[in-house]
């Protein structure tokens, strides 16, 4: 049963700590949850974890100021585009072509895009001014990016190679916990 004490992170836990529990909070919040329609349950509750667990480590963790989803978008297969999914922080762009910023530069590549500053980034949409650094992960399922998770931080050099790996595995967890369109 799902229960908001999922999103309680001890204090003074290390990065890979707060990283374990989201995937296994996530796990068992996905646990029967697999309807096309679900995928936004699993996304929402996902980038409420997310939020809570940066929220809850020291600077730069603690300076996360977006973290959530970006999904293709099903009703243009002809021009392969994100449309804005759940989230936690300011509100977004809605529409992100493949190939436009980081978003877009992860979708197209279906690489992570570890941005230690996003203003040196070629293309970068400002969606929110006060965000500096960048992490995005492609979710690929059957070879194909299906969606995407964004985590922006209001300050340079937010993300490192810990938060890459962690949200790798969770990008991987997020892709078989959920039948896609």
């Amino acid at each position: 049963m799902v229960h908001a004490d999922a999103s309680n992170f001890a204090s003074g836990a290390t990065k890979d700590e707060a990283y374990e529990q989201v995937l296994l909070q996530a796990e068992g919040l996905f646990y029967e949850q697999r309807n096309w329609v679900w995928y936004v349950f699993n996304l929402s509750n996902t980038a409420s974890l997310l939020w809570h667990a940066y929220h809850s480590l020291p600077s730069p963790s603690s300076e996360v100021n977006w973290a959530g989803f970006y999904t293709l978008d099903p009703s243009s297969p002809a021009k392969l585009r994100l449309i804005l999914g759940p989230f936690q922080g300011k509100v977004a762009c809605q529409l992100i072509p493949f190939g436009r910023g980081v978003c877009g530069a992860a979708a197209a590549t279906a690489q992570t895009q570890l941005v230690p500053d996003v203003d040196a980034f070629p293309g970068h949409i400002a969606c929110d001014g006060d965000s500096r650094s960048e992490i995005v992960v492609p979710i690929v399922v059957d070879d194909k990016v299906v969606a995407i998770i964004d985590v922006d931080c209001a300050i340079k050099d937010g993300f490192d190679e810990t938060d890459k790996k962690w949200l790798e595995k969770l990008a991987d967890l997020v892709g078989k916990s959920c039948d896609w369109p």
